[in-house]
């Protein structure tokens, strides 16, 4: 007699942007029992499947969240996996990185203790940004054991998490530091793609500058092969494609993709990219508005070398980057496409 074996559950914590979306997704199509936490206020946009369940967060209140996750399952239960996937990339003030990035990921923590909720697993989202700067002179790849020196509010947050998370003896944790992750509905690189299908392509600085890039698919692709491995258990782990892009490589693949013929590639220098962050980030304080463009982004910006060693998982979990830069830009452009053309008909209808 056949029995039924109970789909493993896993909780998308921050699952309302553009990377939870996919996070969901996947997990989904690997057959678990998908619950997705979000905020009342977060947007459904990406998460539309009906089989998702909802878990609605505040975190702000600590009494709150732990009666939302004591009252998501049957008492007993527990999510085999957690994904924490909240995080603040650019904020109206620089201490709501330390609020966003740290106090939330510190409170949700108590809150799993208190309901004895405690995962089989906990993977972290953290960032290659938690790293700080890497080797400038010699472009050295970045790699797990380089000795953390954050030098933005945005990377310093991060490693607060991670050293939460590392000094936690009862939390099963795994931690993912992905350089940049770029795919359809993603809006900063929307940005550098509409600017080269204006034939325009702006770069920061004179000096060489090696980039690196993660799709969207194969980061989510990795984070479910991590936590199925018990390889992984309490380690650290940069998420990249494999390769590094100079500048002039990525305008040309997009500009390749987009079927624009020329484009004006146009460095600026440092000290004029940071007035602009400086003005554009006490407009957005003015405004009540975060700012992409900031002090905290320029010094990401003015960052030469992103190159990535990304042999531990490669190792320990077989990860495997199936998009190289030009096969996951074809799918960007795609939905740029796409949106492009709606917004055309929208505007004629």
């Amino acid at each position: 007699m056949e029995q039924n074996i109970e789909p493993k559950k896993v909780l998308v914590v921050g699952a309302g942007g553009f990377i939870g979306g996919f996070i969901a997704g996947e997990a989904l199509r690997r057959g678990y029992d998908t619950y997705v936490a979000v905020r009342e206020s977060t947007s459904r946009r990406f998460l539309s499947d009906s089989r998702l369940k909802f878990v609605v967060l505040d975190y702000d209140d600590s009494e709150g969240m732990t009666a939302a996750l004591r009252s998501a399952l049957p008492e007993g239960e527990r999510w085999d996996y957690i994904v924490y996937n909240l995080g603040a990339t650019k904020c109206v003030n620089f201490t709501d990185f330390n609020r966003v990035n740290f106090i939330y990921l510190r409170t949700f923590l108590d809150a799993l203790r208190s309901t004895g909720m405690m995962p089989g697993r906990l993977l972290f989202m953290s960032s290659l940004s938690a790293l700080g700067p890497g080797d400038e002179k010699n472009y050295a790849p970045m790699n797990s054991r380089m000795i953390p020196n954050p030098n933005t509010r945005y990377g310093l947050s991060k490693i607060k998490a991670e050293t939460l998370l590392e000094s936690s003896p009862d939390v099963p944790w795994t931690i993912f530091r992905p350089t940049g992750v770029y795919g359809p509905h993603e809006q900063d690189y929307l940005m550098m793609v509409k600017s080269i299908d204006s034939h325009w392509d702006f770069g920061v600085g004179f000096r060489k500058q090696l980039l690196t890039f993660i799709y969207v698919e194969d980061l989510v692709t990795a984070i479910f092969d991590a936590m199925e491995s018990p390889a992984t258990l309490k380690k650290k782990y940069i998420i990249s494609e494999g390769r590094a892009y100079t500048q002039s490589e990525f305008r040309k693949i997009v500009a390749q993709e987009l079927g624009v013929k020329w484009v004006i590639p146009l460095r600026l220098p440092l000290w004029m990219v940071y007035a602009a962050s400086f003005v554009a980030e006490k407009y957005g304080v003015a405004k009540m508005q975060a700012s992409t463009l900031n002090r905290d982004k320029f010094k990401i910006m003015k960052q030469r070398n992103w190159d990535c060693d990304i042999s531990d998982a490669v190792a320990d979990f077989g990860f495997a980057p199936r998009y190289s830069l030009i096969d996951g830009i074809k799918a960007t452009v795609a939905e740029y496409r796409r949106q492009k053309s709606a917004r055309k008909e929208g505007a004629q209808s």
